[in-house]
């Protein structure tokens, strides 16, 4: 479900392992294209945000920072 994300410009993603997100219309050369602004708190309480075209995409990218994040505490 899609929420406000920020409250005065800090993130309202606060309880470990959550997300959210919020779908946005951006203008591009006249054309008008969909965005998710997401949002991701891990568990140890560091804060993912990306935006993307899709939200598999948003996701796909919170994956790979978690395996970056996990292969570097190593």
């Amino acid at each position: 479900m899609a929420t406000r994300l920020t409250v005065n410009g800090v993130s309202t993603t606060i309880t470990p392992d959550t997300e959210q997100y919020e779908r946005f219309m951006s203008a591009h050369r006249g054309k008008r294209i969909l965005f998710y602004q997401y949002d991701y708190r891990a568990t140890d309480g560091t804060l993912f945000s990306t935006v993307a075209k899709t939200l598999k995409e948003c996701r796909q990218r919170r994956e790979e920072w978690l395996n970056k994040k996990i292969n570097n505490s190593k």
